[in-house]
């Protein structure tokens, strides 16, 4: 846990309200199509329902499919991500390469299991056929100050999957405070995070602006430092494309072009890919191809 001694872990709120400033008043006015399209080729689509199953998937991967050829100009979103248990029907139900498989892992969404229970459901995903594994700190831990075990839980996933990627969700709606957000970015980052992901979803707020600026400074931060380079992953509650929009331009406006692309920034999200398909084909947003 060194990384924690290495970095300022408190927050300025002038710094993060001028990140979203400006962040704001680089979204260009009206449709930006094209912007639309790039976001588009960076979504996570994703279903976690507790009535998923095998013919709901099914069904999700045979529109991905057919996206090819019903809408040629589109990029293939990032990945479908999904529960564990469906992982092998993505496997062979999606035909494009291009596309990653991405399951959730480690007693999602809570994180309330025990440490070895968590690794065996990851590995079970992984050989079903996931390529990125999504879990969620042990907030629960992390609110009572156990770092030491929030990192070596991180640390013995991340070792146990090896090169699979892992983003680390850090439920930032029950962490308050925005340097809490800051140390537990930095804490998943040092204990081996791909990526890191503001939310599950499952609880209110999921993703908010602020905590997006405060996980991208803390990303930037751990770059200046050491060259390397983490994903961000917004999540939980991203269906407009205003919203997207905002977010792509707080990754750009604090991390740069280098991260504008599916290997650094992805954004989880169910409607939003339906809503942008709306808004470039003129078909209103309640178009629903997906």
């Amino acid at each position: 846990m060194k990384i924690l001694s290495d970095f300022e872990l408190s927050v300025d709120p002038d710094e993060v309200n001028l990140h979203l400033e400006k962040s704001a008043a680089s979204i260009p006015p009206g449709s930006n199509k094209e912007l639309l399209k790039q976001i588009f080729g960076l979504i996570d689509l994703t279903t976690l329902s507790e009535q998923d199953n095998i013919e709901n998937v099914s069904l999700l991967c045979d529109r991905v499919n057919q996206q090819v050829d019903a809408y040629p100009d589109m990029p293939s979103v990032a990945a479908i991500c999904i529960y564990p248990e469906l992982v092998a029907v993505v496997k062979e139900k999606l035909d494009n390469p291009l596309i990653s498989i991405a399951s959730v892992g480690g007693g999602f969404p809570a994180s309330q299991t025990f440490t070895n229970i968590k690794v065996m459901e990851i590995e079970q995903a992984i050989i079903q056929g996931a390529e990125e594994i999504d879990i969620v700190m042990p907030v629960g831990k992390f609110l009572i100050d156990d770092l030491e075990y929030v990192d070596y839980e991180i640390q013995v996933i991340k070792q146990r999957i090896g090169s699979v990627h892992l983003k680390v969700i850090l439920e930032t709606g029950s962490l308050k405070d925005l340097s809490h957000i800051r140390k537990a970015s930095l804490l998943s980052i040092g204990a081996g995070a791909d990526f890191i992901k503001t939310s599950t979803g499952k609880i209110s707020p999921g993703a908010t602006p602020e905590a997006m600026v405060v996980m991208c400074c803390a990303i930037r931060d751990y770059y200046n430092r050491t060259g390397k380079k983490i994903g961000i992953k917004p999540a939980g509650g991203i269906s407009d494309t205003r919203t997207a929009l905002l977010y792509y331009h707080i990754v750009k406006e604090i991390l740069g072009e280098e991260w504008l692309n599916r290997e650094r920034f992805r954004i989880g999200a169910s409607r939003l890919a339906n809503r942008i398909l709306g808004e470039y084909f003129d078909q209103g947003p309640d178009f629903g191809y997906f």
